[in-house]
């Protein structure tokens, strides 16, 4: 039979996988690898400028497609700056399949150059790593990472490749099929405890949905739309769930949580059942875990056994795929009488609606205003920070429209990678990165991939000149001791005890036209709608649109630090 290389193998293996892109940055122990990659054209090879943002970029496209995004990097600092990248992808689900190199068998433990344990420091932030020791193994264990990557919880799978291993030559055979041992996913529902938990919704007098991003993971959006609305219950959803039902959609209340809509976080507190899906239930929608929805009894699907009752002890505990077990509520369900608790969740919209205080200048809410007028069809990314919380407010999530982010690192610097993976995914679709002045900083060197890939995204920065979100909690609590978040500060401030700061830097119009893009700036909100439009002319290159924002501009509701859902502050 027919022998090849480690290196040739590894590229059989990514065509018969289906791979389409492959987001890597070459160094000594990979250049093999990458010399193969040269040699065929199937797999087109983005070249990002950092690693770090290589698997954001990756880990959108996953997100955005339902594929699985895959990364190869060197050794040594190439694998230790997938760390944070690995880190957001296993929080929120994300499939990817990332190949590091390392150095030689016979070096590894010798301090070799560029040597890192890069398994053992991404143990607890991988769903599974491994090093391949023999090239009899190499075939299997690239199999068994995509199968172990996309199925059961999805999350990221290391590879870590040793260049002698990847040189030697051995069967040119790839796995058709994967049996693992101890690994067995389950999806299938528990009939009984489903129906147990149906019947338990029927008796219901304030019933309530809380659906997180494991629904949207499964793509049940339709079919939990159905069971909403044949059962008239309800619904409120995480930041990571928005857009399991569209924001439009009359029964949808809001998303709860620390920011979350005063009516919905009242519904939580004051429902008697809690049927949820696909949710960690974490601090941050919970607050006080002994308070958390005090009335109700709680239902609880998930597809990892591990959340389950782990913060939050629940009444039925389903294991399940969210869809798999959707599909089969939609079979069983019955209309709930639900027209009073209705009545009581309006009351509350109407007591507190979901708004911001107008000031008479350009703010967020006008700019959501134009984006939600002006992109029925679009993929919305955002970075982390109060522009953040207030896309999660604000945008409407639609069939058409999808929103990413870094839900549970809070990873800031996420938004243009995203922007650009989510964009190589989806050459069609109109999709826009809302940033911070501070998380756009973060990775800017994209600007650089963005334009030479030829990818139109729409990049709005909210320039407030501050880290607002710390500046936030510095404001609220903090006697307004603006410490570490003032970004004009430095020796200029220093040196004049706040009493002088220079100009803003960068000039972003000027750092856009530099890496070969767009820059608009806008300061007043009639301009908004304009700058949109402009933007939208630009079908090979990005666009930056700075919006000038009041530093004062807040997130409400939030909830008090250690508080409970009904600890909210509405406004100061």
């Amino acid at each position: 039979m027919k022998q090849i290389t480690g290196n040739k193998l590894l590229v059989k293996a990514l065509k018969e996988e289906g791979v389409e892109y492959l987001f890597g940055y070459p160094g000594a122990c990979t250049i093999d690898i990458s010399d193969e990659l040269y040699k065929q054209d199937e797999i087109k090879i983005v070249l990002p400028r950092h690693e770090q943002a290589l698997v954001h970029e990756a880990d959108a496209y996953a997100r955005t497609t339902g594929k699985v995004g895959v990364c190869l990097v060197t050794s040594g600092p190439g694998a230790t700056n997938l760390v944070t990248g690995l880190a957001t992808a296993n929080y929120d689900s994300v499939p990817l399949v990332c190949f590091t190199g390392q150095v030689a068998r016979h070096l590894i433990g010798n301090d070799a150059f560029q040597e890192v344990d890069i398994v053992g420091i991404t143990r607890s932030i991988t769903k599974y790593g491994v090093t391949v020791r023999n090239r009899e193994d190499l075939g299997r264990i690239i199999k068994e990472a995509f199968y172990i990557a996309r199925t059961g919880k999805p999350g990221p799978v290391l590879i870590d490749l040793p260049k002698d291993v990847m040189a030697e030559f051995g069967s040119a055979e790839y796995p058709k099929n994967v049996n693992i041992r101890g690994y067995k996913p389950n999806t299938s529902v528990h009939i009984g405890q489903l129906k147990r938990a149906l019947k338990m919704l029927s008796k219901a007098k304030r019933p309530l949905f809380l659906a997180g991003g494991g629904v949207n993971i499964a793509h049940a959006q339709e079919v939990f739309r159905e069971v909403v609305e044949k059962t008239q219950v309800p619904v409120v959803t995480t930041v990571m769930g928005r857009g399991a039902i569209s924001t439009k959609h009359p029964l949808f209340i809001g998303n709860l949580g620390m920011h979350g809509a005063y009516a919905a976080n009242m519904a939580v507190s004051e429902c008697d059942l809690l049927f949820s899906i696909g949710t960690r239930f974490n601090d941050r929608i919970t607050g006080k875990l002994h308070e958390f929805a005090p009335h109700a009894q709680i239902v609880h699907i998930d597809i990892d056994t591990a959340s389950i009752s782990r913060n939050i002890h629940v009444d039925i505990p389903i294991v399940a795929d969210a869809k798999e077990a959707i599909t089969k509520m939609a079979e069983y369900v019955e209309p709930c009488s639900t027209s009073k608790w209705l009545a009581q969740i309006d009351a509350w919209k109407n007591e507190h609606p979901l708004t911001m205080r107008p000031n008479g200048v350009m703010g967020p809410l006008d700019i959501f205003n134009a984006i939600n007028e002006q992109f029925d069809d679009a993929i919305i990314v955002t970075d982390v920070g109060q522009h953040q919380m207030l896309t999660s407010q604000y945008v409407d999530i639609t069939e058409n429209r999808q929103i990413i982010m870094s839900g549970g690192l809070g990873t800031m610097g996420y938004g243009l990678p995203g922007a650009i993976g989510a964009k190589i995914g989806n050459p069609d679709k109109p999709v826009i990165a809302i940033s911070g002045d501070g998380g756009m900083q973060m990775n800017i060197q994209e600007l650089a991939t963005a334009v030479l890939e030829e990818l139109p995204v729409i990049l709005c920065i909210f320039n407030n000149e501050y880290l607002g979100m710390v500046r936030q909690w510095q404001k609220l609590f903090y006697g307004k001791r603006y410490s570490m978040t003032n970004l004009r500060a430095g020796a200029l401030s220093r040196r004049t005890d706040g009493e002088e700061y220079p100009e803003y830097t960068p000039n972003f119009i000027k750092l856009a036209e530099s890496y070969g893009a767009k820059g608009i700036r806008v300061m007043k909100k009639e301009d908004i709608a304009a700058a949109f439009e402009e933007a939208k002319k630009n079908t090979k290159t990005p666009t930056i649109i700075e919006f000038i924002i009041d530093p004062e501009e807040m997130v409400y509701p939030m909830i008090k630090p250690g508080g409970t859902l009904e600890d909210m502050i509405m406004d100061c």
